[in-house]
């Protein structure tokens, strides 16, 4: 294949492509970082020729990290990372201005590896991913395209978790940079972005009044605080449930109620998993949850809540208004599952608010660059966001929003360097 791929795609509808630009052009005013990048990599252009697959939720924003990685000089080639989150408008754009792109909203689970495959196709050098799907895919079956590959960065808590088993494992083949753990991604994007639009979903899915309603937060990690956060601006009483001791007692602290999964289900009447794990809410769960309680999920994958179990203890199921379904148990209590049990702020909402994506996707951009920078100076494994680039990150989103910050003299350079100084 030559390094100037031909334009491929498999799309919903071309047409959508006006409509598209108008939303992308809309969340680029929110994203003036990444604008910023844009206009230095356009000079610069570190990533010249650089073939990249990004599995990615194929939003306004991550159209906006697309042109970025182009002026770069980088060939992106994008594909959906999750089958609800597409805009169909979106994917029509960057058809529209010359991209690969194949993401089709509602796509089946076969559809969307052999998206992943096609986009493989074209060798990539880096890959951003989105959850791990394509590392993992790589690893298993398409060893393929291993010879061309730099390394990958990741943008999801889920994703991590899979690449450090990939590498404790001894199996991961290049190195891969945990873009979630910068300080600039997951204390805003995943705090701020999740909490405002997992409420944003929910509210558009029921047309629920939240003021007065137990809500159960299962999992306070960043994403978890972050819903629960918004959960009780909002009036809501939260519960929250853990595994780790440390955040639970944080929770308590935070002046959350703490209780195990199988109390929280008795007083639940809206129920949000951000845990990245499997079955946290389960069929004993359900057993004796509220008639009407309300299920979903915010985690990457669509495992959080045993759809199977409840499937099995449901003698009816029917679709009360679009993405909200109702399992309708023997005893006739009804429990409700939005969006399929899938990330209920991309498969309902837009996702998180661009100005929050902005310093995500800069990562995302900076960290692209320092592998191609570093190309067989890094051995396999899962690094860290260095720390230059994350504070770098920080300072132009200050700038952004017109904010000075106080710098160290040199005497307090040389306080903080010393230990001769005491009481």
């Amino acid at each position: 294949m030559s390094e100037h791929v031909a334009i491929r795609y498999d799309i919903a509808d071309p047409g959508l492509a006006e409509q598209g630009r108008q939303r992308i052009e809309w969340a680029r005013r929110e994203m003036p970082v990444l604008q910023l990048l844009r206009e230095r990599f356009a000079h610069e252009r570190p990533l010249e020729g650089i073939r990249i697959v990004a599995c990615v939720h194929v939003t306004t924003e991550t159209a906006n990290l697309a042109y970025t990685l182009r002026a770069a000089g980088a060939i992106p080639v994008i594909c959906a990372s999750n089958p609800l989150s597409t805009q169909d408008d979106v994917a029509a754009a960057l058809v529209a201005d010359g991209f690969s792109v194949y993401a089709r909203k509602g796509e089946d689970a076969a559809t969307y590896y052999r998206h992943i495959n096609l986009a493989l196709d074209y060798r990539p050098h880096l890959i951003i991913d989105d959850g791990a799907d394509v590392v993992t895919t790589v690893h298993r079956e398409r060893r393929d395209v291993l010879e061309f590959v730099i390394g990958s960065t990741e943008e999801t808590t889920t994703g991590v978790i899979r690449l450090r088993a990939l590498a404790r494992d001894g199996l991961l083949a290049f190195p891969a940079i945990a873009v979630n753990d910068a300080q600039t991604k997951h204390f805003f994007d995943n705090r701020y972005g999740t909490g405002q639009s997992t409420i944003d979903a929910i509210l558009r899915a029921t047309n629920i009044l939240l003021a007065g309603k137990t809500v159960v937060v299962a999992g306070y990690g960043w994403c978890g605080r972050g819903i629960a956060m918004r959960a009780r601006g909002m009036g809501a009483q939260v519960v929250v449930t853990e595994v780790d001791p440390v955040r639970a007692l944080e929770a308590a602290m935070d002046g959350y109620r703490v209780l195990p999964m199988r109390e929280a289900a008795r007083v639940g009447d809206l129920f949000v998993t951000a845990t990245g794990n499997v079955h946290v809410i389960d069929r004993e769960h359900f057993l004796v949850m509220k008639h009407g309680a309300i299920l979903c999920n915010a985690g990457h994958f669509n495992v959080e809540i045993n759809l199977e179990a409840l499937a099995e203890l449901a003698v009816e199921r029917r679709t009360l208004r679009p993405a909200v379904e109702e399992f309708v148990l023997p005893d006739g209590r009804g429990l409700v599952v939005l969006a399929e049990g899938r990330l209920v702020n991309l498969a309902v909402a837009e996702g998180h608010p661009a100005s929050v994506m902005d310093m995500s996707f800069a990562n995302q951009a900076l960290a692209c660059v320092y592998l191609v920078q570093r190309q067989g100076e890094l051995a396999p494994g899962v690094y860290q966001v260095p720390e230059d680039i994350d504070r770098h990150v920080a300072l132009l989103k200050l700038q952004s929003m017109g904010i000075e910050i106080d710098r160290l003299t040199q005497e307090q350079e040389a306080y903080l360097m010393s230990w001769q100084h005491g009481t």
